[in-house]
């Protein structure tokens, strides 16, 4: 099984009200996606998450409750923030709420949680060996 793409999804709603909703409510601490922290700062995404994600052997691609695709709804049984893979057979969820909060707003603390368990399911990145 070959990785085509990284898939996650924030525990928020991607509308504009949503997205008010959330940044207000994180703020008083009411709301908390852990995918959001590792991916944005206070206002905008994090300039280091876009370099991490452009050094991917894969493209990385985010997604809101909302407005996620539905393959990958299924994968994840509906929870967020997670990290779906999508491979050349199909989807699966490679990190569970979980798994998205121990990595405590870190990108490379994800970046590593996503290697281990793509090793762990035998999951092939593009150019490794076979």
């Amino acid at each position: 099984m070959n990785l085509v793409r990284l898939i996650g999804v924030y525990d928020a709603e991607g509308t504009w009200r949503g997205e008010l909703t959330y940044w207000v409510g994180a703020r008083v601490g009411r709301r908390h996606c852990s995918l959001c922290e590792i991916t944005h700062g206070m206002f905008r995404r994090r300039a280091e998450w876009d370099a991490c994600r452009a050094d991917l052997p894969v493209p990385f691609e985010t997604f809101h409750r909302d407005d996620q695709p539905a393959a990958v709804r299924e994968a994840s049984n509906g929870q967020a923030p997670v990290v779906v893979a999508e491979t050349d057979t199909g989807y699966m969820l490679l990190l569970n709420p979980g798994d998205v909060d121990a990595c405590g707003g870190v990108i490379e603390a994800l970046v590593e949680a996503i290697e281990r368990a793509a090793a762990r399911v035998d999951l092939g990145w593009p150019g490794s060996p076979t």
